[in-house]
């Protein structure tokens, strides 16, 4: 969705088959305590602007250090804490949904603009006035 916008670095802290994993970059779970200050290491040693958690627990993790990722620069595609408690999180989409990823309201995929101040992977409703954050 976003290779031709960006350049996309994939990190995950599951097992990848052995010729998957040049493509994956190794990161610990959520669980651990290190989790966001191993992923703040990871973006400034490439070079990351953007910073997508896709795990509900990540992304729980990561809105508490949104302002660390902030100071270096790093944009983190999330909702804060607080914002994130009034959302409706929709695990796993089906393939035929469609994805909004938006920073601060402003989609970087598209030309659409949501009515909310937030960030991250988003689905809108047909009517568009109901959006759902999207997980894996």
């Amino acid at each position: 969705m976003l290779n031709q916008q960006l350049e996309v670095l994939f990190a995950t802290s599951e097992e990848v088959p052995s010729f998957l994993e040049a493509n994956f970059k190794k990161i610990p779970t959520a669980a651990n305590p290190t989790f966001a200050h191993e992923l703040l290491k990871l973006c400034l040693d490439k070079e990351v602007n953007y910073l997508l958690p896709l795990g509900l627990n990540e992304i729980n993790i990561l809105a508490e250090s949104k302002v660390l990722f902030e100071e270096y620069g790093i944009q983190l595609l999330a909702p804060d804490k607080d914002t994130l408690a009034e959302l409706f999180v929709l695990e796993n989409p089906p393939s035929a949904v469609e994805l909004v990823l938006v920073h601060e309201g402003k989609s970087l995929n598209s030309d659409r603009q949501l009515d909310m101040d937030v960030s991250g992977l988003f689905t809108v409703s047909d009517e568009g006035d109901d959006i759902a954050l999207c997980t894996i």
